[in-house]
């Protein structure tokens, strides 16, 4: 019998909201280049998932937030849910005050808090983190 080995690649995401909106980026290229998406982005080698959502949400869009301020909404790992390869991704939710600010940085074009209701057809699988998200029965909205 033949062994089959697959490269996994581990990311983090950040389900953020503030005052019933979530904070989406607009991704800076390719894949879903110009689409709305979680922030979020890959685990650094001796990070946890945790550590690598909150760095990533301050470096694509300013926010800063405790890593312990973070709330597990799940993984996801269906294969095909990143065109570049098997992507295993460990979602977060946290809440933030009515009155942060978010600015572009990094990978991010633009940034926008939207209504999340209206979040809809996001890049990735990231339309179903966030209906996760809101139908979390201990979420902060």
């Amino acid at each position: 019998m033949t062994e089959i080995f697959e490269t996994i690649r581990y990311t983090a995401d950040v389900v953020c909201i503030r005052d019933g909106t979530v904070l989406l980026i607009e991704r800076g290229w390719p894949p879903y280049q110009g689409q709305l998406a979680l922030p979020g982005g890959h685990v650094d080698p001796g990070e946890t998932s945790r550590a690598a959502a909150a760095r990533e949400l301050l470096e694509e869009t300013g926010v800063r937030v405790d890593p312990w301020d973070l709330t597990v909404i799940g993984v996801y790992d269906t294969p095909g849910r990143d065109p570049r390869g098997r992507y295993v991704t460990a979602a977060y939710l946290t809440a933030v005050p009515a009155d942060t600010t978010a600015q572009a940085g990094d990978d991010a074009a633009a940034v926008r808090w939207i209504p999340l209701e209206d979040a809809r057809g996001l890049a990735f699988d990231h339309t179903d983190i966030v209906t996760n998200a809101r139908y979390r029965h201990d979420a902060p909205f």
